[in-house]
């Protein structure tokens, strides 16, 4: 998304408020990682991304993959046929292009964010009368 985000982010920022919409979601967010805590433990990984990684399925660099999900993006925005495909997947190759921890970091937080936005549509679209999700 290459938005400007706080680069020394602390768990003692103040929280902002937020709408209804997005708290339920973020709970939700926070049972699954308890669920995940449950299930697998405390899990450290190396991160496993940068430009020269190879993505697996797309026998191309990350760094590549992620130009050419956000020109599809455009494409599709520009074409009105935008869809929530098109906007996490961009998100998401970004983030596996990304070598520097901090710029990684900010990036799977637009990743998250992003889903978060998805699920909400979902449920807005559940909400409507003969809405499906």
């Amino acid at each position: 998304m290459n938005t400007t985000h706080p680069t020394n982010w602390h768990a003692t920022t103040a929280p902002t408020a937020v709408p209804h919409a997005t708290a339920v979601v973020l709970a939700q967010v926070a049972g699954r990682r308890r669920e995940q805590d449950k299930v697998f433990g405390e899990q450290n990984h190396p991160d496993g991304t940068g430009p020269d990684v190879t993505l697996t399925g797309l026998a191309r660099r990350a760094a590549d993959a992620a130009w050419a999900a956000r020109f599809t993006t455009e494409m599709a925005r520009a074409e009105d046929r935008l869809t929530w495909l098109h906007i996490l997947r961009e998100e998401v190759y970004e983030a596996l292009a990304e070598a520097d921890p901090q710029a990684l970091r900010d990036e799977l937080l637009d990743v998250a964010a992003t889903a978060v936005v998805w699920i909400e549509a979902i449920d807005r679209r559940r909400a409507r009368p003969g809405g499906r999700g």
